[in-house]
């Protein structure tokens, strides 16, 4: 991906960070989407053509994580609403993701071979260290190596 990509990417993601530490209602989103318009399960089920004891499944598989984007997205329609999904990173942005990976895998790497060069008697000064660090972090920011993802 280049960085055009990944930026346009960020921009879109960004309108969900604000979503990011919104929790889901208690019992999930249909059961109290549907309560709070006060719709019946009878009603909600003969929008979606099946059975209220079906909707009440659909409840509990959305709650238990198990529903289908696609009956989540039916059911959503059933209510007259939209369903919005997304993939947020943790850490806030696409940037801050890599970053992080990148400072994890140049860690690991100057780490190994400080204890290599160490057993060897040839151990480098901690200042050394962190110029390997942020040298081996600045290439693997530049060149995203597969690794970056093991």
């Amino acid at each position: 991906m280049t960085v055009l990509q990944r930026k346009q990417l960020s921009r879109k993601i960004a309108g969900f960070e604000r979503l990011n530490e919104t929790l889901p209602p208690v019992g999930g989103w249909i059961k109290a989407i549907r309560t709070a318009l006060g719709m019946s399960l009878e009603q909600l089920g003969n929008k979606l053509g099946i059975s209220r004891q079906s909707v009440m499944a659909l409840e509990i598989r959305e709650k238990s994580h198990s529903i289908t984007l696609r009956s989540l997205s039916e059911t959503a329609e059933a209510m007259d609403m939209k369903l919005v999904y997304a993939l947020v990173p943790k850490d806030g942005t696409l940037e801050a993701l890599i970053e992080r990976k990148a400072e994890e895998l140049a860690r690991k790497i100057v780490t190994r071979t400080s204890q290599s060069m160490k057993l060897e008697g040839q151990e480098n000064p901690a200042d050394r260290l962190m110029e390997a660090f942020e040298e081996r972090k600045a290439d693997i920011l530049q060149k995203l190596p597969k690794a970056l993802w093991d």
